[in-house]
């Protein structure tokens, strides 16, 4: 990996680093649910926004006590049938990210309050456990994420990341990972004993390989250069590693797709999947202002391009279609990717999940007693 690797193609210019730095938010939307937990009285947002300014805005840690930790997906665009997200809030601040709407139903506001108010949950583990040794619990592969980062800052204060993955380890079930924190690195000892066996896959997410439009796309997430690492060292220690190039931006990240997958299979990915930015809920409200603040002479033409890809609008519900867009717009980019992976990641795949040792494990513990 060189210099080369990471040069920007297409420099994008940035105005000026946003007001609130290491955020990506700058707002903070009123919560429709904010009247449970919340003065329901009006707010001056003008004026509560100057007020963000001055304070050091630390993050917040709230614990939380779930019943369950696994979550039935329901949505056909989802490959894995089940999730599991010891955190909610993200401290990575990813100015697109579609979780932001999840945390309104606690009470909080999907833009600030989702970056530096980070729930807990302290008896992940211990909920993992108790559905994966019930004599009813069917091996499935499990979506570890798929809300917010399992590997976000919070993960080296509370290691609810690494108490898991001991007990997929020990119950030997299949599970997937997804993040774009190098500190998924700190675990590679227990990654390479479930990759020995075939139950685990890791995607890495990319975004971009410019950093500099990672600074402010996504303020507290790793480096292009220690994700680049990441890839590298967990392909060299034989575990199966995919990356995610999600969101694509139109006008913003496009033209960087046969780049990006060129890097990556080089390092040892054994494939790139892709989805479409979609701005559903307030993250429409959140992306438009930090798009404005960051770079106002191209947001009209990256706001236009989002609208194309999605009939006209900024959010796109429709399943099926939400992950990759329609349109003329929507028909490059896919092609591109078909293009990328035709060349740099041909005969290459992700090796099948094993679903049937933990079966054999359950079997044999049972057998104990």
């Amino acid at each position: 990996m060189t210099d080369e690797t990471l040069s920007c193609a297409f420099p994008i210019p940035m105005k000026k680093t946003p007001s609130l730095k290491g955020r990506g938010a700058q707002i903070n939307p009123p919560s429709p649910y904010e009247k449970i937990v919340r003065d329901a009285s009006p707010i001056d947002w003008a004026l509560a926004e100057a007020e963000w300014e001055t304070p050091e805005l630390r993050t917040e840690f709230i614990e939380t006590h779930p019943k369950t930790i696994l979550n039935k997906v329901e949505s056909p665009d989802i490959p894995m049938p089940w999730s599991l997200n010891p955190y909610q809030g993200c401290e990575h601040g990813c100015i697109y990210c579609y979780a932001r709407n999840t945390h309104p139903y606690w009470g909080y506001s999907a833009g600030l309050d989702f970056e530096r108010k980070i729930l807990i949950k302290r008896n992940a583990a211990e909920l993992l456990e108790q559905t994966l040794k019930k004599k009813t619990w069917k091996a499935a592969p499990v979506m570890f994420a798929g809300n917010t980062d399992i590997y976000q800052p919070a993960e080296r204060k509370f290691e609810l990341t690494r108490q898991c993955l001991e007990v997929f380890w020990k119950y030997r079930h299949p599970v997937g990972l997804i993040t774009k924190n190098s500190l998924i690195l700190r675990d590679l000892d227990i990654l390479q004993k479930l990759a020995s066996e075939n139950l685990v896959h890791v995607a890495i997410s990319i975004t971009t390989l410019e950093e500099e439009l990672r600074l402010f796309m996504e303020p507290r997430t790793a480096t292009v250069r220690q994700r680049l690492k990441t890839v590298e060292t967990l392909a060299q220690a034989g575990i199966p590693v995919f990356v995610m190039m999600a969101p694509i931006i139109p006008g913003l990240n496009d033209h960087e797709i046969l780049p990006l997958v060129k890097t990556v299979a080089e390092l040892g990915a054994l494939g790139v999947g892709h989805t479409m930015v979609r701005l559903n809920g307030d993250v429409a409200l959140i992306f438009e202002d930090w798009l404005k603040r960051t770079m106002p002479d191209r947001a009209d033409r990256v706001l236009n391009r989002i609208r194309d890809v999605h009939s006209g609008q900024l959010s796109d519900s429709r399943p099926g279609v939400r992950m990759r867009g329609e349109g003329k717009i929507a028909d490059i980019i896919n092609a591109q990717f078909k293009v990328a992976k035709g060349k740099y990641l041909k005969d290459k795949k992700m090796p099948p999940f094993n679903l049937d040792l933990h079966e054999r494990f359950k079997t044999q513990q049972l057998s104990l007693f």
